[in-house]
């Protein structure tokens, strides 16, 4: 049992007795964002789509707050899995992934994190066991928690930024109509590839979605 999880059953939080009344998970999967109805829908906000597009498939699912985020649960594959929104805004979002991590006793490669990617085209999925953050600094700050890059990460594209805009502001934008179909169809594909993953390993997943 990992040193997190006996610390917070000694506290007697009420993430310890949520988690009891679980079967532990099997893998975790993170989708990027932040929190608030103004970044709803955002570029930035696609791997938030991604675990709801999640709950709609595989729920009903309750999301409770845990671990600085909203934390579901469903069973894919035959396994648990959990479904993790860390609400820490971005840049902090290790924050989040770590304690979660370690109370599931989980190693890295039993995560799967979703997040956007100016460096590739709109609805471009990319889907990678390890590597550099690439600038996301949501990946960046989960690097930095976790103390590795060896985990998992599915990026999906929302094109790159204008010239003369702020990389900062471009993410907090809307999709227009055109790219919110293409990415309304990326969505979909990336919890195909979700899937593959908890089914499988990430092998088999960027064989089959790259």
């Amino acid at each position: 049992m990992s040193f997190w999880r006996r610390f917070l059953r000694l506290l007697g939080g009420r993430e310890s007795a949520a988690a009891n009344e679980n079967e532990p998970v099997m893998k975790l999967v993170v989708g990027l964002g932040n929190p608030g109805r103004e970044y709803e829908r955002t570029r930035h906000n696609v791997g938030y789509d991604v675990i709801e597009r999640l709950a709609g498939k595989f729920g009903p699912i309750s999301f409770r707050r845990r671990f600085a985020g909203r934390l579901g649960s469903a069973t894919i594959g035959g396994e648990k899995i959990g479904l993790l929104k860390p609400e820490t805004y971005m840049n902090l979002s290790g924050q989040s992934v770590q304690p979660a991590l370690a109370f599931y006793d989980l190693t890295p490669a039993k995560l799967l994190v979703i997040c956007d990617d100016i460096n590739l085209p709109v609805a471009k999925l990319r889907i990678r066991a390890t590597g550099s953050d690439g600038g996301q600094k949501g990946l960046r700050s989960i690097a930095q928690q976790l103390g590795t890059t060896d985990y998992s990460r599915l990026r999906i594209g929302v094109g790159s930024v204008p010239p003369g805009r702020d990389a900062a502001d471009y993410v907090l934008d809307r999709f227009g109509r055109d790219d919110r179909k293409l990415i309304n169809e990326a969505i979909d594909r990336a919890v195909e590839a979700v899937t593959v993953w908890c089914e499988a390993d990430i092998e088999r997943c960027m064989n089959q979605f790259n």
